[in-house]
């Protein structure tokens, strides 16, 4: 009986298709990603800046917290101010929890105020399965030489309560403010939280 289970879930896992991992130290994946704009990109085209990828489901309660708050928004805000690009990513597939299309994403991002400089639409999972994401809100860090610097989550909260947000350490934050000062980035990986990604 175990190895039924065991080969169930092996065949559940080819059938999503092979994870890849973006690993801190690493280059960044290659995989071409399009924007609800209709432009496609690849991380490499922003070599030179510092870029942010923060995976999403709008229904995630996860997701809810850092956004109903405002808190994603002024993290988003703060760091494009800076130069940084950040890219949200929904990998979910048509008929999944917590798919968009594009025209309904540009919409809702309207109302949530986002600031985040794209919106990526990846709908076959391509991106998602070539970084490793796992979760919403799963975040990566890439430095202006194409490599990893942080892969996990997005602080040190797992929790769905807005209260839990003062005196979190965001690790998105943390680590490009490292990297910006010359130092090594401290915490390189943490262990993702949130709604598995609905591939």
């Amino acid at each position: 009986m175990k190895k039924l289970i065991v080969l169930s879930a092996l065949a559940a896992f080819a059938a999503q298709g092979a994870f890849a991992e973006a690993v801190p130290g690493q280059d960044a994946p290659a995989a071409t990603f399009t924007c609800t704009g209709g432009k496609s990109h690849a991380v490499a085209d922003f070599k030179g800046k510092y870029v942010v990828l923060e995976w999403t489901n709008p229904g995630c309660p996860f997701v809810k917290k850092h956004y109903g708050s405002g808190n994603m928004q002024k993290l988003q805000k703060e760091l494009t101010g800076q130069g940084v690009v950040w890219l949200t990513v929904n990998s979910a597939a048509p008929g999944k929890a917590g798919h968009m299309t594009a025209a309904k994403w540009d919409v809702l991002a309207k109302e949530q105020g986002s600031a985040a400089s794209a919106r990526v639409v990846d709908e076959s999972g391509e991106v998602g399965r070539a970084f490793g994401a796992k979760t919403t809100p799963h975040s990566f860090v890439v430095g202006p030489d194409g490599k990893v610097l942080y892969t996990g989550a997005l602080d040190d909260k797992p929790t769905t309560d807005v209260a839990d947000l003062a005196g979190a350490v965001n690790y998105v934050k943390q680590a490009i403010e490292e990297s910006k000062a010359g130092r090594p980035v401290s915490t390189p990986r943490t262990p993702p939280y949130g709604c598995g990604v609905k591939y």
